[in-house]
């Protein structure tokens, strides 16, 4: 039976109806949604669900068809890659009719033994909401430790059990989520939060005893703290990190009582990371080029930093990996926007008695077996270096995905150089990764700068109904890329002959450091400029129909679509925004508010003239105004930390009172979700199609 298709409009009257009956003449920024406390919110966003899900009724039958479509083009029942530590393999596996995997783990020579560690699917039925944050394996592979948000604010319970089968007690209540195993099989680090949740402090806890130690404690509040472990396992690194600026503190992985050393003290501006090798600490940091250069240092005095490899102009170096045979660089080349991989090894170990002297240590590094960069399978894509290889594995195993390749993990063998793949996301159905096509386009922004645009469609579509409605999405914020990923949910769109484009404006990081830094703080208007840019350079090439493109962005992307909504609302036919960070000026202004005071190196302080009347230029909710925007699909949820419930609640309060959208204005809060939205796989996926058949009908259906 053929489906019936959405109707060309949707009656919004009961939305406009439930927002004048809730609008205050003494509030017409509607801050009264603030008051968490206050029950008349709580009633308000449970009034705005149902007047929304009223209003979207009629494309229900659609989303059950999106959602059936997305449930029989994957396996519902898989594995993971299964992984091997000293003793163990470790994997996970779901049923079909789950929402939660569960963690196993057989001997290494007795594959037969099959153990569970943690079953989050029967442990899922004792709470509303879960979240499994940290899973750490004691260095023995005798004791579990895993971390668990039972609310989704993200304050997270830290939990130990004794493996196979021992019973789990929680240690630690409201913990930061980062812990990390010192190698001596009893103690272990942790973060705690302070009141505005920003992780301030580095605590030890030791099994045997219970007792908690304070290890670290941050005092500047626009610095969160973290802990990790070399590859190595020799080393424990305390982490102080700002937006420009950062301070590292390495602590004996194997004597974690004994006395932590900086490695080298903040300086503004200054960003650096860091590995191990036996003898050696590798040094990534911008402290003379902004493009990051990579140093060493002799084990014994990490704070004598040499220069070793320079900063080159059209490659930012973004992160390093130590092994026991070399290095594995992560670089992205700026002209491309693609980030690579590059290996480089050493015939011989290095050794700490003969190469302890600078010069020595230098020469060694100098004498390179061999310094090369991995090939790529496409381009674009996004490769990287799998989490699990072992520090003297000599096979590599490489994370790849794009656009039209579902995500793979594919084994490089470093001596060889052969390519196995070793596991492959299947799929099923009537489109497949060779019916896709993508391109890579450069539109031309307002002040001259090259946009990169992606786009990915569906060969017939392309062959025979451009230009195509077109789904618009960005981010632009934290220096973060929006590399190629592969979305299985994306594929009905691509069928029904929508074209999905991601602009990867300024601000984020597919051009390196310098494309974040050309659109923060005061640059931030040229994000807004970047996407805008985007979707004209989408229209002029001949893909995109001017009339019928939605925007989307998510968090900072919100902000992105929001902001451009003010700037061109005619120029999108509808646009989704999921917890959107749209009141920028008023949590700026906040500094009790979570986070706020670690974010104003990425939108300023508006306590200083200039960083108000640049904010102030462009925080979505201060530059409303009548004008006809177009239909919206707006999502927040009630236990956000990043991003307050308020914000997209305001934003959906006071479109609607100015009463002068094209379409329908709709809210969603999910009142038991966090930043990252519903838990559980069919909830979200069921959330998913939601918000994408609301993209369908904005695109294909709605009257224009």
């Amino acid at each position: 039976m053929k489906p019936s298709l959405p109707p060309a409009s949707l009656h919004d009257h009961p939305i406009r109806s439930l927002v004048a009956a809730h609008q205050r003449a003494s509030d017409p920024h509607w801050l009264w949604l603030e008051q968490r406390d206050d029950a008349a919110v709580r009633d308000f966003l449970k009034a705005a669900n149902s007047a929304s899900d009223e209003c979207l009724a009629p494309l229900e039958p659609l989303a059950d068809e999106l959602y059936n479509e997305l449930l029989t083009r994957q396996e519902l029942a898989s594995e993971s890659l299964k992984t091997p530590l000293d003793a163990f393999v470790y994997w996970t596996s779901i049923g079909a009719d789950d929402d939660y995997p569960v963690w196993k783990r057989h001997p290494i020579d007795a594959p037969d033994k099959v153990e569970v560690l943690l079953d989050m699917q029967a442990l899922s039925l004792q709470y509303d909401y879960l979240d499994v944050g940290e899973m750490a394996i004691s260095p023995d592979e005798s004791l579990l430790a895993w971390t668990l948000d039972p609310r989704g604010d993200e304050h997270y319970d830290l939990y130990i059990q004794a493996l196979p089968d021992g019973t789990p007690r929680c240690v630690v209540k409201a913990m930061g989520g980062e812990v990390v195993w010192a190698e001596d099989n009893r103690t272990l680090l942790f973060t705690r939060l302070d009141a505005k949740q920003r992780s301030d402090s580095v605590w030890l806890f030791d099994i045997q005893t219970s007792k908690e130690t304070l290890l670290f404690r941050e005092s500047d509040d626009e610095f969160s703290v973290g802990v990790g472990k070399t590859r190595s396992r020799q080393w424990l690194v305390i982490e102080s990190v700002a937006k420009e600026s950062s301070e590292s503190h390495l602590l004996d992985a194997r004597a974690p009582h004994s006395p932590m050393q900086c490695v080298k003290a903040r300086r503004p501006g200054v960003e650096y990371s860091l590995d191990h090798r036996p003898g050696v600490f590798y040094l990534l940091h911008n402290a003379t080029h902004p493009h990051f250069q990579l140093d060493i240092a002799p084990e014994d005095a990490p704070s004598n930093w040499q220069t070793w490899l320079e900063a080159r102009d059209d490659t930012t170096l973004e992160g390093i990996d130590a092994f026991s045979w070399g290095l594995v660089i992560s670089e992205r080349d700026h002209h491309i926007a693609q980030p690579q991989l590059r290996m480089l090894e050493w015939a011989q170990p290095l050794d700490p008695a003969t190469t302890a002297a600078p010069q020595a240590l230098y020469d060694y590094h100098t004498n390179c077996l061999r310094d090369q960069r991995l090939p790529l399978s496409e381009a674009p894509s996004s490769v990287a270096l799998d989490d699990s290889v072992r520090f003297t594995a000599r096979t590599l195993w490489l994370d790849e995905e794009s656009f039209v390749t579902p995500p793979r993990c594919v084994a490089y063998d470093i001596d060889s150089g052969e390519r196995t793949l070793l596991k492959q996301q299947p799929l099923h159905g009537d489109v497949l990764p060779e019916q896709l096509v993508t391109q890579r386009l450069w539109a031309t922004a307002s002040d001259g700068e090259r946009i990169p645009v992606s786009v990915v469609m569906h060969r017939d579509a392309q062959a025979q109904q451009r230009p195509l409605p077109t789904l618009l999405y960005g981010y632009g914020a934290y220096g973060d890329p929006l590399d190629p990923w592969f979305s299985v949910s994306r594929l009905a769109l691509l069928k029904r002959g929508i074209a999905f484009a991601v602009a990867h404006v300024r601000g984020g990081g597919e051009r390196g450091e310098p494309w974040y830094h050309a659109g923060k703080l005061e640059h931030k208007e040229r994000s807004f400029s970047d996407f805008l840019s985007a979707r004209e350079a989408l229209i002029d090439a001949g893909i995109s129909a001017g009339d019928r493109v939605v925007a989307a962005g998510a968090s900072a992307g919100g902000l992105l679509v929001a902001a451009c909504l003010n700037r061109a609302p005619e120029a999108f036919c509808g646009a989704l925004l999921d917890v959107p960070f749209v009141d920028v000026l008023r949590t700026m202004q906040n500094p009790e508010l979570p986070l706020t005071t670690a974010e104003y190196q990425e939108w300023g302080n508006p306590a200083q003239p200039a960083a108000l009347a640049t904010i102030s230029s462009y925080s979505p909710l201060d530059n409303l105004s009548a004008q006809r925007y177009p239909a919206l699909y707006i999502q927040g949820s009630w236990h956000d930390a990043r991003v307050p419930y308020w914000e997209p609640a305001k934003l959906f309060a006071r479109i609607n009172q100015l009463g002068c959208a094209t379409g329908p204005v709709t809210l969603r809060t999910d009142l038991e979700a966090g930043h990252g939205g519903v838990a559980g796989r069919y909830a979200a996926w069921r959330d998913g199609a939601r918000q994408d058949a609301f993209v369908v009908w904005a695109l294909l259906y709605q009257q224009r």
